[in-house]
């Protein structure tokens, strides 16, 4: 049967370092602009044992979602040594576009996916290049679109890319600021009609009821700015959300891919919190009667890396292919699950054989 298979990853990892001390000097405040009293060193060790954040990456102010984006593509396109003119769709999976200064303008025309085609000279005018807003789980649903494309005959090669710039539309009153980062992961998706290893099943849900605005847009927490140039997240509403569904969602996949649980070798989910991502794969283990989340089943590199959005999963599969993440590595054969949530509510989840 026709797959499409992961040939090669890319990421871009931005070089500014942020530790949790950068935060001492803030002053925070809350969703209902109450000045918060409690001591910055009591508020950041909570944060790192909630979270499992040490520090993050921040992009350097002369570089743009874009340019992330088109660098963690080159590197792709080198590892697969491919052809550029030869890929058929671009996806970038992002949320606030462009963004050349902290708080400044989002550039969404023309498409960050059109400026990587171009970064990356591909003339060839059947190479379609567009955008997904699909919240934190974009990259996986773009994963989601490129297969459906390869699968139905539309495409053989695709690029898909996860990026965003986070660090510039941050709340610095807002303590959920310390969670958000910078950075970009791509892969290269390919026809594989040679062997069984590629997408072997996908699933994606969706709740945008009351659950609209548990990630969304606003202003700042100090009462000074009251535009909505800022990420805002309802924690404790996603962290139920997400532990309600994702596992469910996650079961509903592997299931349907008709594979034996004892066989899953490792579970990839969107690193948006320590705490929450173990809860979720514990949740789904528990679905099969596992009462004990195996041992290195779950790689995370949010600790140094946090949250950087739609770029959390391709960087993080980018480095444990690359060895970079102690006690993980992939063969070939093994069998893995991608999962994400985030705002829109959207959940998806792809099962995968290496």
């Amino acid at each position: 049967m026709l797959k499409s298979k992961i040939i090669a990853t890319g990421a871009y990892i931005p070089t500014e370092i942020i530790p949790n001390e950068n935060f001492l000097n803030h002053t925070f405040y809350d969703a209902d602009q109450k000045l918060i009293r409690q001591p910055n060193q009591e508020i950041i060790r909570k944060f790192k044992n909630i979270t499992g954040i040490s520090e993050r990456r921040y992009a350097e102010m002369s570089i743009k979602s874009s340019d992330m984006a088109s660098s963690a593509a080159k590197e792709a396109i080198m590892i697969a040594g491919i052809d550029p003119e030869t890929i058929d769709q671009i996806i970038v999976a992002h949320n606030y576009g462009d963004i050349d200064s902290f708080a400044g303008t989002r550039e969404m025309v023309p498409s960050l996916a059109s400026k990587v085609k171009h970064n990356l000279g591909i003339k060839n005018t059947k190479c379609i290049p567009y955008d997904l807003i699909f919240g934190c789980p974009g990259w996986l649903q773009g994963v989601i679109h490129a297969d459906l494309a390869i699968r139905a005959n539309e495409a053989n090669t695709c690029l898909i890319i996860g990026v965003d710039t986070l660090s510039r539309i941050l709340d610095p009153a807002d303590r959920d600021s310390m969670i958000f980062s910078d950075g970009a992961g791509a892969c290269i998706l390919q026809k594989n009609e040679d062997d069984n290893s590629g997408i072997l099943i996908t699933a994606a849900r969706s709740h945008s009821i009351e659950e609209l605005d548990y990630i969304s847009s606003g202003g700042g927490n100090c009462g000074t700015n009251n535009d909505t140039s800022f990420i805002k997240m309802k924690g404790r509403k996603v962290y139920e959300y997400a532990l309600t569904y994702v596992p469910q969602a996650m079961k509903e996949c592997f299931d349907a891919s008709g594979e034996n649980i004892e066989n899953l070798k490792m579970v990839f989910i969107h690193q948006a919190n320590e705490k929450m991502d173990e809860a979720i794969a514990s949740r789904f283990f528990e679905l099969y009667g596992i009462n004990e989340l195996p041992a290195n089943v779950l790689p995370m590199n949010i600790s140094t890396m946090g949250n950087s959005s739609v770029a959390t999963i391709p960087t993080l599969l980018h480095q444990v292919l690359k060895g970079e993440i102690d006690g993980y590595s992939l063969e070939k054969g093994d069998l893995v699950l991608f999962a994400s949530v985030g705002a829109g509510m959207n959940i998806n989840a792809a099962c995968y054989q290496v």
